[in-house]
């Protein structure tokens, strides 16, 4: 993962700050990131919710991209 601690972070601006946080203790500062973690491992982070699973999903989205996929079942 590239070092992205000296640039602003691009989460969504309406994230909670749980959701903020939890995301920041587990590395997680910029999109980009999340495109490689599935959104099933996002919610077992504590203070993340559906709420702001959302907001990050839509957010991918406006940039042509999405959580890794969870492998079928």
């Amino acid at each position: 993962m590239p070092d992205t601690h000296d640039t602003p972070s691009d989460l969504p601006e309406g994230l909670a700050s749980p959701a903020r946080r939890a995301l920041s203790r587990a590395g997680y500062t910029h999109l980009e990131q999340l495109t490689a973690i599935r959104e099933s491992d996002l919610t077992r982070l504590h203070g993340m919710g559906a709420k702001a699973i959302g907001m990050l999903k839509v957010a991918l989205a406006a940039r042509a991209q999405g959580f890794l996929e969870d492998p079928k079942r």
